[in-house]
């Protein structure tokens, strides 16, 4: 029981819970309407856009890897900053590189399954929400960043008709990663299926929808969407996201104690 104890204090991301995919699916919306705002809305384009993002992404990275435990706040600014660059990046291999929608779906999968073969070699398994040393922290962050990318394009892939897409909208894109996602939780209490592999498949297929559940609110009515200002979209998802953390926070707080975290000469 210590060690159980001991490992969770330690670690360095939150447990796997209903909690963490709402807020999951709220950051990687906020990836989408933010990093559209200011590579589209404020016309920076897409290459510019990515370099901000990821100094962005480097500050909060930063922070969370001198971090000794886990913080929420820092945890998720790091979630947030994977999916702004993300978003742009795979924009900018899409649409600027001419990869188009299902090549750059292809290249960005084969990279999230390379890089999980050599962290499984690595460090003799894949981590999911106990990470408590330096190397499973960079196989994980790397991971994260490489899925966003990868679910933005699988998201356009599905949603838009052109550079290759599917072309079936943004409502129907969501529901059928919806569908998708019913299925790895399906998957996780009826088969065998390693909880590792099930845990990766749904967060990258939690970006995706995150992408066109920001696309639907945000695109042109003449394109299947809302056509709510970008901006607005943002901060907006990004309160909801905020007002989770605190609820559960507080929800936290009520419940009865837990051990305390070991001691630093213990």
């Amino acid at each position: 029981m210590a060690d159980t104890v001991d490992e969770r204090w330690l670690s360095k991301v939150p447990q796997v819970t209903l909690v963490f995919w709402l807020v999951k699916i709220c950051a990687t919306t906020v990836g989408e309407t933010g990093g559209d705002a200011m590579s589209m809305s404020l016309k920076l384009g897409y290459a510019v856009s990515t370099l901000i993002f990821l100094g962005f992404f480097v500050v909060a990275l930063a922070a969370q890897l001198m971090a000794k435990r886990y913080h929420a706040w820092i945890y998720w600014l790091v979630v947030v900053a994977t999916t702004t660059v993300g978003t742009t990046t795979s924009d900018f291999l899409d649409r600027t590189a001419g990869l188009g929608y299902a090549k750059s779906t292809a290249v960005e999968l084969a990279a999230v399954i390379g890089m999980l073969i050599i962290w499984r070699v690595a460090t003799g398994k894949i981590a999911v929400d106990h990470i408590t040393d330096r190397r499973n922290e960079t196989f994980y962050w790397v991971t994260i960043l490489i899925s966003n990318t990868l679910g933005t394009a699988l998201g356009d892939f599905t949603a838009d008709d052109e550079l290759g897409g599917l072309g079936l909208g943004f409502e129907t894109g969501a529901l059928i990663f919806v569908g998708l996602l019913a299925l790895v939780v399906a998957a996780r209490f009826l088969t065998k299926i390693p909880a590792a592999i099930l845990f990766w498949a749904a967060y990258v297929l939690t970006r995706p929808l995150g992408a066109t559940l920001g696309d639907t609110i945000t695109k042109p009515i003449a394109q299947g969407g809302l056509n709510l200002d970008r901006f607005v979209a943002t901060a907006a998802i990004a309160a909801a996201m905020v007002a989770i953390l605190v609820v559960s926070h507080w929800l936290a707080l009520k419940r009865p104690p837990s051990p305390s975290p070991p001691s630093a000469t213990g």
